[in-house]
C-alpha cells in the first residue's frame, strides 16, 4: 500500500508540474474560463434573471467540458505511443495500476485548478445577495466529479491510439452519448414512442440526471457511485488496453 502511494503520489506530482510547463495549460485555462463568462453571462443573461445563485453557470458546464475536457485528456496516453516512451513507461518499476491513476489524476487535478479560478463568480453572487453556499459548493463537487468521468473517457480513448485527433473525436462522441441520452429534450422526444422503461435506462446512462440534481445542492449517493462507477469502468478499460499491448 505504501509502495502504491508513494509511486502514484510520484508520477502525479511529475505530471500536473508537467502541465504548467506548457503554454497548452494556461490557454486552457483561460479558454475554459472565457467560456465560462461568456455562456453565464452572455448567453444565459445572468444579471437580468435576479437570482443570486449558480445554477445557469453550472448548467453549461456539461457542454463546456464536452470538448474542452477530452482536449486533455487526448494527449495522455496517445502522445507517449507517438513519441514511443510508452515502451520505456511499461518497463519501468511501477506497475500499470499506478501509472494509469498517477496520470489520471494529475490531469483531474489540473482541471480542479481551473474550476477553482471560477471563484470571481462566487465573489459575484456573494456580492448580489445571499445565495446558498451549501448548493454552491455541492454544485462544485459535481462538476469536479462530471470533469472526472469525461477524463475517463478521454484517458480510455487516448490508450487506443496514437493519433491526438482520433482520441479527441472518438472522446468527443462517446461523452456527447453521455449527454444527450438523459437530456430533457432527447428524453422527451423519446418518450413519444418508446416505453417508458426504456427511456429511464438510456436515461440513466447519461451524465444530465446524475449532475442535474448536484447542481440544485442534492447530494445522492446513487449520483456518487454512478460517477465513481463510470470512472472506475473506463480507467478499467484504459489498463485492459495498454495490459494487451504490454503483452503483444
Amino acid at each position: 500500500m505504501n509502495d502504491f502511494v508513494r509511486n502514484t503520489s510520484g508520477i502525479l506530482i511529475r505530471e500536473f508540474g508537467g502541465y504548467f510547463g506548457s503554454p497548452v495549460a494556461y490557454v486552457f485555462i483561460v479558454i475554459f474560463l472565457m467560456l465560462c463568462g461568456f455562456f453565464t453571462f452572455s448567453l444565459s443573461h445572468f444579471y437580468e434573471i435576479g437570482q443570486a445563485d449558480l445554477r445557469i453557470f453550472f448548467e453549461w458546464h456539461p457542454w463546456i467540458f464536452l470538448f474542452l475536457v477530452p482536449a486533455v485528456g487526448m494527449r495522455l496516453w496517445a502522445e507517449e505511443r507517438r513519441t514511443g516512451t510508452i515502451e520505456l513507461i511499461l518497463t519501468l518499476p511501477v506497475t500499470l495500476v499506478q501509472v494509469i491513476v498517477g496520470k489520471f489524476l494529475a490531469a483531474w487535478l489540473f482541471i480542479g485548478v481551473a474550476l477553482i479560478l471560477t471563484f470571481p463568480m462566487v465573489l459575484t453572487v456573494l456580492y448580489l445577495g445571499d445565495p446558498d453556499m451549501g448548493a454552491i459548493v455541492c454544485g462544485y463537487f459535481g462538476s469536479f466529479l462530471m470533469a472526472g468521468a469525461y477524463l475517463s473517457v478521454g484517458s480510455m480513448t487516448s490508450a487506443m491510439t496514437r493519433n491526438q485527433v482520433i482520441s479527441f473525436i472518438l472522446a468527443v462522441v462517446i461523452c456527447l452519448f453521455l449527454v444527450l441520452a438523459g437530456w430533457p429534450p432527447i428524453t422527451d422526444a423519446l418518450t413519444g414512442w418508446a416505453p417508458v422503461w426504456l427511456v429511464n435506462v438510456v436515461s440513466g446512462f447519461s451524465f444530465m440526471p446524475h449532475f442535474a440534481s448536484m447542481e440544485r445542492g442534492v447530494v445522492d449517493l446513487r449520483d456518487l457511485i454512478y460517477f465513481v462507477s463510470v470512472i472506475f469502468f473506463m480507467l478499467f478499460a484504459n489498463g485492459v488496453i495498454l495490459q494487451n499491448r504490454r503483452a503483444n
